[in-house]
């Protein structure tokens, strides 16, 4: 014979009050801006475990996704944004077309790839800023970008991303940056570019990267670390 489950009480009451924080807080709609919902999500992650935090990053993702349309290009873009976001979002076929649609009001994963250096684009479109980067953990490095019409913030633990057109070996770009007080490390290079990451929160117009190897350089966004 079929046995009926025994009732748990504490466990439904549990997850009515999930089914009613997560009702209340997607009515909220979107953060005002990357940085504070970024801020936001680092409060509610301290003092979890890694398997609490990866729930809750998941959780914070999906009502991200449901706020406004998800473009991904890429292989591991597409992991990372399913593990993040969950199965929303559109693919695109070529990087510019992710793009295009991060000029206006999606969000746009991409792959950082040398045979693709897209990311040099960003160059060129000060409108289009990367505002975060998949994985974001501290120890990893990161493997996709994420791409929107924004101007990400400072939140106290951040990576930022620079391109140089220098030829010089990466290890003399990053002795330069660090007698300047930056700390650097190559990420990626294609299309004549390189893509260093800068430890911490660096302005555009930082005053550490004037005089920085390269004709055709540039800040192109911030990503925050969990």
């Amino acid at each position: 014979m079929l046995t009926a489950p025994d009732e748990d009480p504490q466990r439904t009451a549990l997850d009515a009050a999930l089914r009613s924080a997560l009702t209340a807080r997607l009515a909220l709609g979107e953060a005002a801006s990357s940085d504070a919902a970024a801020l936001a999500l680092r409060a509610v992650l301290a003092g979890t475990t890694p398997a609490e935090g990866a729930v809750l990053k998941a959780a914070w993702g999906r009502m991200a996704a449901a706020d406004r349309p998800l473009v991904v290009w890429g292989a591991a873009a597409q992991v990372l944004a399913a593990d993040r976001f969950g199965l929303t979002a559109r693919l695109a076929a070529e990087p510019e077309q992710a793009l295009e649609a991060a000029a206006g009001r999606a969000t746009a994963v991409l792959d950082l790839t040398p045979a693709r250096p897209w990311w040099g684009r960003l160059l060129a479109r000060p409108e289009l800023k990367v505002t975060a980067a998949l994985p974001d953990d501290a120890a990893a490095r990161p493997r996709a970008l994420i791409v929107a019409r924004a101007q990400p913030g400072p939140t106290g633990d951040d990576r930022t991303f620079w391109i140089t057109d220098s030829a010089r070996p990466d290890a003399e770009i990053a002795a330069f940056l660090a007698q300047a007080g930056l700390a650097a490390q190559p990420l990626t290079a294609g299309g004549g570019l390189k893509l260093f990451l800068l430890a911490g929160y660096v302005q555009a117009e930082d005053g550490r990267l004037n005089g920085a190897p390269g004709d055709l350089t540039g800040v192109i966004g911030a990503a925050p670390v969990f």
